[in-house]
């Protein structure tokens, strides 16, 4: 299935293939003010469909992670690592996500 997705604007639009089977709750830092509840798809299932430069930045901790959301309304969309992308679920378009178990995650911890 292709999901759609983007930021309130508009700026950002994007889709991922998959099967959404249950989603990531993350109480660390940045997900939880966010609200992020995160759908983890391989890079080459991911696509954006505006361009890049719609897009803001934000590393922290390793670094390893960039944490992208629009520069215009400032939503986070998802975040991009070596070969996955953690989709925020919440930015997905007709999706809804009562509609899968969410694992709660412990990142505050780590």
């Amino acid at each position: 299935m292709t999901y759609h997705g983007g930021c309130q604007c508009g700026a950002v639009a994007f889709e991922a293939d998959g099967e959404i089977e249950q989603l990531i709750e993350c109480n660390c830092s940045i997900c939880k003010p966010n609200g992020y509840l995160l759908w983890f798809v391989p890079e080459a299932n991911f696509r954006l469909l505006t361009d890049e430069g719609a897009l803001s930045e934000y590393r922290f901790n390793t670094h390893k992670i960039a944490h992208q959301f629009c520069s215009t309304c400032g939503v986070s969309t998802f975040g991009h690592g070596p070969g996955t992308y953690a989709v925020n679920a919440r930015t997905l378009k007709d999706f809804d996500v009562a509609s899968v178990p969410i694992q709660q995650v412990d990142g505050a911890s780590r």
